[in-house]
């Protein structure tokens, strides 16, 4: 069984999902702003145990073999209470791309999503290895697509599909590995900065 590894950073501990991050989950993501920004079809209104099948089903799913990380996200200055969640699939192969997440709206604009996002991408080409991924976002979210330098940031549009999707690499062959992560985040970055510009102006 794949096990989701514990990750901290500066403001945040990256954390395995547990049904016990259920009741705050439902709390935070019981939130049209933030449901309607998701490529995602969640339904609406959400159901009173949105939450907790949510969370059964991808534990079940990891039980399973399936090769899936779930994080809670939780500020390390507070009582553990999960404030979003951030999932990978690095062998995903459809629409949804290979990551999702969200973060409670009363967290928005502080750059925390941004600073997991980053975390996660260490994960994803160090631990895992990966040289690439690929990332999407809801049709109507325009503000979350990266801008015209997403080729510098290693960022390329891979295709026009009811949820736009786009590459994320890893950077060229030479250089050692914590030089191709920091030109990672670069992307990373660049693309969590305009998703939360979108959010600010919703």
């Amino acid at each position: 069984m794949f096990e989701t590894p514990r990750i901290e950073t500066p403001r945040l501990i990256l954390r395995p999902l547990a049904l016990s991050d259920a009741a705050a989950i439902q709390s935070h993501f019981n939130n049209w702003n933030v449901i309607k920004t998701l490529a995602t079809v969640v339904p609406w209104p959400y159901p009173g145990d949105g939450a907790e099948s949510f969370i059964r089903r991808e534990l079940d799913k990891i039980a399973a073999g399936e090769e899936s990380y779930q994080w809670a996200l939780v500020l390390r200055a507070r009582d553990g209470e999960a404030i979003g969640n951030i999932n990978f699939r690095p062998r995903a192969d459809g629409r949804k791309g290979n990551r999702g997440f969200w973060l409670a709206e009363p967290y928005w604009n502080q750059g925390l999503m941004t600073e997991a996002i980053a975390a996660v991408n260490d994960f994803a080409f160090l631990a895992l290895g990966l040289d690439h991924f690929h990332v999407c976002n809801a049709p109507s979210n325009v503000g979350s697509r990266p801008g015209q330098a997403e080729d510098r940031s290693r960022i390329r549009r891979l295709r026009r599909a009811s949820a736009p999707q786009w590459r994320i690499q890893s950077g060229e062959v030479e250089g050692d590995a914590r030089d191709l992560v920091a030109r990672s985040r670069e992307a990373v970055t660049l693309f969590a900065n305009t998703a939360a510009r979108k959010i600010a102006a919703a």
